[in-house]
């Protein structure tokens, strides 16, 4: 989210309907922004005192270094997105402008970060997996095949998301509306990794990866009913976004559980 003109905004925005439908017109991308805020800290937060109290306690081994950075930088980029969309609402364009050159540097390294976490978690696993006594050998194993599959989700939103974040930042000056929304539906691609730990949620988990899709369709479904009913139209932001989300889809769901993924996956990690 970065530069764009008053002009751009006003235009954007139907010309005509109640005060109330004009409000949520400006403030529905907040509601988005928030809902993203609460749903990570829902899924995040019992987790990760979870694990804290595993390393403590010595039951797994402390947290690697890399996974506090990506945390701090997934919770700065959440955050930002709820200040832009603020700015954007209350009409302080300027701020809105200036904050987003953050995203510029954000953005890639929240990318670098994930890509180093993946292969520090699987073999953080992986390696103990091959030389654990017997009982606790065949735990670790069970462990690094779930990996495995969560490995799939990590690849999906490590290509997806900065993908459609440049997608939604290069549209910045010529199509505000492709812009914005695009924007959030970025953002709602790394959703899923808060979902899947609401281990209460009905879940297909771990057979299917579907409920996962399931539930941030429902996530992201406030912002795309109001604009339909509002514009009566479907933005092609939406058009770009499922599209690629299905396409990149399919690789997952073809290799999910599958033996032959179990077999290279070690080697695409590195080992």
């Amino acid at each position: 989210m970065a530069t764009i003109a008053n002009t751009q905004v006003e235009a954007e925005l139907p010309p005509s309907g109640s005060p109330l439908a004009q409000a949520i017109d400006r403030w529905i991308y907040v509601y988005m922004a928030a809902s993203f805020v609460v749903v990570t800290l829902t899924g995040f937060i019992p987790d990760s005192i979870g694990l804290l109290a595993d390393a403590k306690s010595g039951a797994i081994p402390p947290l690697p270094l890399v996974l506090h950075f990506h945390a701090v930088l997934m919770g700065s980029f959440l955050l930002l997105v709820l200040a832009q969309t603020t700015l954007a609402a209350t009409g302080r364009i300027e701020g809105h402008r200036q904050l987003g050159r953050v995203a510029m540097v954000l953005v890639p390294a929240l990318v670098l970060v994930g890509f180093i976490l993946v292969p520090t978690t699987y073999r953080s696993v992986w390696f103990p997996a091959q030389s654990a006594p017997l009982p606790v050998r065949a735990q670790l194993q069970h462990v690094v095949l779930r990996l495995d599959n969560i490995m799939l989700f990590q690849l999906r939103i490590g290509v997806l998301f900065p993908l459609f974040i440049f997608l939604g930042l290069r549209a910045r000056k010529h199509d505000y509306a492709f812009h914005k929304r695009m924007m959030i539906l970025a953002t709602g691609t790394a959703i899923p990794a808060a979902i899947d730990r609401m281990t209460w949620l009905p879940t297909t988990l771990p057979v299917s990866p579907l409920s996962a899709d399931l539930y941030l369709l429902l996530v992201l479904s406030p912002m795309f009913v109001w604009d339909v009913v509002r514009n009566h139209i479907v933005n092609r932001a939406y058009l770009v976004w499922l599209g690629t989300y299905f396409l990149a889809s399919i690789p997952l769901y073809l290799a999910w559980g599958q033996p032959w993924w179990q077999a290279i996956a070690p080697r695409v990690m590195g080992l």
